[in-house]
This record gives C-alpha cells, sequence and structure tokens, in this order.
C-alpha cells in the first residue's frame, strides 16, 4: 500500500466485528460471525476524504451521511436488484445510522463498470492519445468535455486497495468474469447511466460519467447493484447552464460537484512528495457545500442530515 496513508482505527460498534476498512469506507459483520460467510455486511461510509493516494485530514463533517441518502435516493430509483437488506436484517447501530447501511453479502465481479456519456479526464487523456477509449475508437476531433452521441462502456479492473484502478478492453473483462457476466455488466450499466442522464438532465445538471459495481446474489444468482451508487464520490456531474454558457472558461463549464476543490488546493500547495498538508477550514466548507449542492438540485430537498463537527470525527470516522 506504497504512498497510501494508514487508516484510523475503526468505531467500535456494539454488536457488530470490523472486518475492513478502505480508504473511505469500512466494513462490519455481525459479532459472531464469520468474516467470510456471514450473510450481513454493515457499510459504513465515513467522513474522510482521499486524493492522490493518500486519505487526507481533517475530514469532511457530514460527507458520509450525505452519500449514503444521496446513494439510498438512487437506489429507490433504479429498476435492478441492489445490496441493501431487508427489514429482517440487523439494524443500523444508532452511532453510525446517518451513514451506514445493512446490506446482503453478494460475490462481486472484479470490475469497475465505468459507463462515458462524455469525454473528459483520463479517458479524454488516453482519447487524444490513441484516438481510443478501452478499445473503443472514438470520432476525430472530440474536444474536453464534449458529449458523445451515445454512452460508452469502459470497463476497468477493480485492483486491491492501494493500488491503481486499470482500463480494460471489454474482451478483457471477458476473461476475466466470462462473457455472459461481461455482457450483463456492459447492459446493466449503460441502462442505468441512460436513465439516471436523463433524470439529472430534468433537474440541470449534466452527468458526464459514472462507475457501477455488481455482484452476484449467491442465493438468488442475480447481478446486483452494489456499493454506492451515481454520488459525488463515483460520479463526474456538471451544473447545465454553465456547462452550455460559451463564455465561461473551460475549467468554469467543467467544474464538477465533488471534491475537485480539494484536488486543486492539493496541486497548489504540494509538492505530491510524502505526507500531505492538512486541509484548510474554508476547503473543508467549500467541498460539504459541492456535495450539498448536488443534493439539493437532484432530490428537491436539504440533506437529512446536518453536518457535525465532534471529537469523534477528528480521526476521520
Amino acid at each position: 500500500m506504497d504512498g497510501v496513508n494508514a487508516l484510523p482505527a475503526p468505531l467500535a460498534l456494539d454488536g457488530w466485528t470490523h472486518i475492513y476498512s478502505g480508504k473511505v469506507r469500512d466494513l462490519y459483520v455481525p459479532a459472531g460471525e464469520d468474516a467470510a460467510t456471514s450473510t450481513y455486511l454493515l457499510v459504513v461510509a465515513s467522513n474522510r476524504v482521499s486524493a492522490f493516494d493518500h486519505v487526507l485530514e481533517p475530514p469532511i463533517p457530514g460527507k458520509g451521511a450525505l452519500l449514503t441518502a444521496l446513494s439510498n435516493w438512487w437506489f429507490s430509483r433504479i429498476d435492478l436488484p441492489n445490496h441493501l437488506a431487508g427489514d429482517d436484517a440487523p439494524a443500523v447501530p444508532e452511532e453510525v445510522a446517518d451513514r451506514a447501511v445493512v446490506t446482503r453479502r453478494l460475490e462481486m465481479y472484479p470490475v469497475e463498470c465505468v459507463v462515458r456519456g462524455a469525454l473528459t479526464g483520463s479517458g479524454y487523456k488516453e482519447y487524444l492519445e490513441t484516438g481510443a477509449v478501452c478499445g473503443i475508437e472514438l470520432p476525430v476531433g472530440i474536444a474536453d468535455g464534449d458529449l458523445l452521441d451515445e454512452p460508452i462502456y469502459t470497463p476497468a479492473y477493480k485492483a486491491p486497495y492501494g493500488e491503481h484502478d486499470e482500463n480494460i478492453t471489454f474482451e478483457r473483462s471477458v476473461e476475466l468474469v466470462g462473457r455472459e457476466v461481461a455482457e450483463a455488466l456492459r447492459g446493466a450499466s449503460l441502462k442505468i447511466f441512460t436513465a439516471a442522464r436523463k433524470l439529472a438532465a430534468d433537474r440541470g445538471v449534466v452527468l458526464a460519467d459514472t462507475k457501477f459495481e455488481f455482484g452476484r446474489d449467491p442465493h438468488t444468482g442475480e447481478l446486483t447493484l452494489a456499493d454506492e451508487v451515481l454520488t459525488s464520490d463515483s460520479s463526474r456531474y456538471w451544473d447545465a447552464s454553465s456547462y452550455h454558457d460559451t463564455a465561461l472558461s473551460g475549467a468554469q463549464r467543467l467544474a464538477s460537484f465533488d471534491k475537485q476543490i480539494v484536488r486543486n488546493w492539493l496541486k497548489s500547495n504540494w509538492d505530491m512528495q510524502g505526507t500531505p498538508p492538512e486541509l484548510p477550514d474554508e476547503i473543508v466548507d467549500q467541498t460539504y457545500e459541492r456535495y450539498r449542492e448536488l443534493y439539493v438540485i437532484l432530490t428537491g430537498h436539504e440533506p437529512p442530515y446536518a453536518p457535525l463537527r465532534s471529537a469523534d470525527e477528528v480521526w476521520g470516522a
């Protein structure tokens, strides 16, 4: 895990045993159950924020709750099975009720299902170098941020924690999971993205790209949507009015509703060597506000939980 900060100690939650921490999420199983076979998982969205393979200090108060609420809002609008457990599952502990969900354990596929409705970021860089993205040939003359006539499916191999995901071709995904599953992943991803892009557009937002994760339900055999979905951390959204304003600069048109504020500040205040500096309060506040703004635009409501600044959040839980 070279280049990745050590993660803080996880919360002790009554009735649950911690089994894993990623950069921004923590996993638990019911106390006394085997980590490899437990039916249920508790997925806790932390307030930690990461950039350039580092977990940063301080966390973003309210981030975990906001992203959990937005993900659940999207789950309720997606006509595909998802990992959320039913009413007979163990209850979410009160300490993390605002930012955790109980899910059914799935057999996860090692493919990150990326869909691009516009070309920017790493996809645009690859296009400039090769004229293609993940083996998909694209027309000449596409500019940074241009919308594509049809969204494209550009999968990635999901690398172990601490390593970089690797963009792959569709045929490589077939080698990883088999043709039937690979085609099902592609079809489900494009279906969700197309519907979500229309809903976002109706609310004045451009959904540029996103990534999904799927697993197989061991009890039903169904392809099941997992992890977070269509949040600010897994998707790139642009304000439609700014995007279509040709008088604005490229950076203004493509300002995303995510942690780009953090990345920009780090680029200006850190040489990418050693431990990154602590984020100033104004960057923390601006980042949360950008996340909150998207939630309000999409849902029409304020987030159900207000951000708190407490000792419990100093370590990044």
